[in-house]
């Protein structure tokens, strides 16, 4: 049975390593030990992360609503359940970029819902 050497494949499997470390800070970038553990933590830190994003983009929305709705008198919680009564499915993103954005809009939706 003749040799298998295979030179190309494990230099194309640290080239790629070492590409997705470019950027990194010192040893991490260049040396193939920790360019590995680096990797493989900063995938898992982008997993985690990606679901904490939507997180705290709940809480931006929610708090940017609350401060919209206390200009017309009411609280966040108090708007919501009054959304929730009369049937106004609307949700905070979209809530909340009305509020910033077309602030006329929001208005009208608050006095509909505290009619």
């Amino acid at each position: 049975m003749p040799r298998v050497k295979r030179g190309t494949a494990h230099v194309k499997r640290r080239k790629n390593l070492l590409a997705r470390t470019k950027g990194y800070k010192w040893g991490r970038k260049k040396k193939i030990k920790e360019a590995k553990t680096a990797v493989l933590k900063a995938g898992a830190h982008a997993f985690r992360d990606r679901r904490a994003k939507k997180r705290t983009a709940r809480s931006v929305w929610q708090i940017r609503i609350n401060a919209a709705v206390r200009e017309e008198g009411l609280t966040y919680s108090k708007f919501i359940d009054l959304l929730k009564k009369s049937k106004v499915e609307i949700d905070r993103k979209v809530l909340s970029e009305l509020a910033q954005k077309n602030p006329e809009v929001f208005k009208a939706i608050v006095k509909l819902v505290q009619k």
